[in-house]
């Protein structure tokens, strides 16, 4: 009985710290997509082609995140609320 109890506590431990992990490295890489395309649309000159297909490119990876970045706060805050 004991052993089944610490082993199912160390597993929801486990699952917890990597679903943090996760989160946070979502989150600096969406951070770090949104900066990316800050810079490629000040970019001005003649490689306006370039940068406007760059920067449609990073919306492709920077929409799901931000979706994530919502869940994520929404289920920190109902938690937080509970």
């Amino acid at each position: 009985m004991i052993s089944t109890v610490t082993t199912s506590t160390v597993s929801t431990v486990t699952t917890v710290a990597i679903a943090g992990s996760l989160a946070v490295i979502g989150i600096c890489t969406l951070l770090a997509l949104l900066i990316q395309k800050e810079l490629v649309t000040t970019t001005e000159g003649r490689y306006a082609r370039v940068t406007r297909a760059l920067s449609q490119a990073l919306r492709i990876g920077i929409v799901p995140l931000l979706i994530g970045f919502a869940m994520i706060v929404a289920f920190k805050v109902a938690e937080t609320l509970r």
